[in-house]
């Protein structure tokens, strides 16, 4: 049975991706702000009141994980607030960023210590990530942040590589959440995807850009 850590767990994404680790016999650790009935209903372990955008909940998850050993981390949570030339702030392009890009980074690196030889750490990002993809515009706050996340997640895979931990960098496709107005392809087949590509993952492919449908993507 391996141990995975899943965050933004409450609902969507992460939570089909709970109710499938779960499904198969692993055990979970589901980390979010506020626990939804559905997470709650899993009877699952759950992490709350973590919010990863303040150094205290990066200082205090390590600390209740204590003696925890991870064969896995989703690190899943994230924003999207819609923006374009004429409405974009400053405020707006921060906050995404420190959610998707910044947290991210910290986090996994708050994990080190519990993630075992041969754990597998995955990062949800987004092909809006991909400047070679963009021919829309917009969204200057989400694709900016998802590119740092990218870039993040490279490094990550050649720094972890001596110790055995590979790294996926992984789009889920249009996937019909809050996020984007529930449109799209539902969570449970994205989250079978993700697992997919995770289940496959090793240190030779450590460090790419993937489709949950197993396509690569380019940069």
């Amino acid at each position: 049975m391996a141990s995975w850590l899943v965050t933004g767990a409450n609902r969507g994404i992460g939570l089909a991706l709970c109710r499938l680790l779960q499904a198969r016999g692993d055990s979970v650790i589901a980390v979010c702000r506020t626990p939804s009935a559905e997470l709650q209903e899993l009877g699952v372990r759950i992490e709350a009141g973590i919010e990863l955008t303040r150094d205290a909940s990066l200082e205090e998850l390590p600390t209740r994980l204590a003696g925890a050993r991870l064969d896995g981390a989703i690190l899943n949570a994230g924003i999207l607030e819609g923006d374009d030339l004429e409405s974009f702030s400053a405020e707006s392009l921060r906050r995404q960023f420190e959610v998707n890009a910044l947290a991210p980074l910290l986090l996994a690196r708050a994990l080190l210590p519990h993630l075992s030889a041969g754990a597998k750490l995955g990062l949800i990002t987004s092909r809006m990530g991909s400047i070679d993809d963009n021919g829309s515009g917009g969204y200057y706050g989400y694709r900016m942040s998802k590119t740092a996340l990218n870039m993040a997640g490279r490094s990550l895979a050649v720094d972890l590589k001596p110790r055995g931990i590979a790294v996926a960098i992984l789009h889920p496709g249009m996937v019909a959440t809050r996020m984007v107005g529930f449109t799209g392809t539902p969570p449970e087949q994205a989250a079978k995807g993700l697992l997919a590509r995770l289940d496959a993952l090793s240190l030779d492919t450590s460090g790419r850009f993937w489709h949950a449908n197993g396509g690569e993507l380019p940069w």
